[in-house]
């Protein structure tokens, strides 16, 4: 029997073998088993608690930092829908965003509000589930200086609050369990000028544009660099690309950017397979020349085709 008739009753919408390669910025890889569009918070919490532990449940935002393979996701991907992608000021300081709302979307309704210090988000490709999964951050500022409380739900589909402490955040990463699935959060920056905010988010914008190839097929930054901003002669991943000569080498559609070395580029014609094995190419030979194991930043779901 076909997985959907295993799944529970919902007001959101499922979708039979839904290509995931629309969804993400690399735009490759296979189909979700079974996609899930919840219709909001409690659609979402009883789907959870009524389907079966054995049925894997993953969950994609807006794919900026995602490789999907080329066999697909098996289970139910969960897409959160509009409904969760509304932010709103909260007072003087804080906003609240669902996590579905782009990072940058979260920095300009701040900007709006008068509201400082989250003009960095602006800078971040994704969403704001995504950011609080990986403690995302641009530019010495990181999600977890900002952030004041954030909700999600578990496998069984239980509402839990939490706040950064217990989040155990670090350089891009968080020890939020696996099964959690991020709804919202609550953000706080200092009361501020708007035009004075606009501003820094334009240069932000723009000295984004001049250094990262943002108008390609891209998934951002593909590692994570050795050692966290403020490291003494820090290590950075894309230097470490360059020497090895990883920076334009391709395998079929795949290579690394040559305006931005760690930043993976689909040319068009790639698969997730070529995509992989350009970024495994390139850790392997890193690997020998410096013992320096690099860790991906990108998320990487689903099955290779045999």
């Amino acid at each position: 029997m076909p997985l959907i008739s295993h799944l529970p009753p919902v007001r959101g919408k499922y979708i039979e073998n839904a290509p995931l390669g629309d969804v993400t910025w690399l735009r490759v890889g296979g189909p979700a088993e079974v996609m899930f569009l919840p219709a909001d918070e409690v659609d979402l919490a009883r789907f959870l608690a009524d389907t079966h532990d054995e049925i894997p449940v993953t969950v994609i935002g807006a794919g900026s930092n995602v490789l999907v393979r080329d066999g697909g996701v098996p289970g139910v991907v969960v897409r959160l829908s509009a409904a969760f992608g509304k932010v709103e000021a909260l007072n003087a300081t804080q906003l609240r965003a669902g996590a579905a709302t782009l990072d940058k979307k979260v920095a300009q309704a701040a900007a709006r509000a008068g509201i400082g210090g989250l003009e960095f988000f602006v800078g971040i490709p994704g969403a704001i589930g995504g950011a609080l999964r990986m403690n995302a951050g641009c530019y010495d500022r990181e999600t977890k200086d900002v952030l004041v409380s954030a909700i999600a739900l578990d496998r069984s589909g239980r509402r839990i609050m939490v706040d950064p402490k217990e989040l155990g955040y670090a350089y891009r990463h968080s020890d939020a369990p696996d099964d959690w699935i991020f709804v919202e959060a609550v953000f706080e920056g200092q009361a501020g000028d708007p035009a004075e905010i606009t501003a820094k988010m334009n240069e932000i914008s723009a000295r984004r544009e001049s250094t990262q190839p943002i108008r390609e097929r891209t998934s951002g930054s593909t590692f994570k660099n050795p050692d966290p901003p403020g490291t003494p002669n820090q290590r950075k991943a894309w230097q470490l690309i360059d020497r090895a000569g990883w920076r334009g080498k391709k395998i079929g559609g795949a290579c690394f950017s040559e305006m931005h070395a760690n930043f993976l580029i689909n040319d068009g014609t790639a698969t997730a397979a070529d995509l992989e094995a350009v970024v495994e190419g390139a850790r392997s030979d890193i690997k020998d020349a410096t013992a320096i194991d690099l860790h991906w930043e990108v998320k990487r779901l689903g099955i290779a085709k045999p």
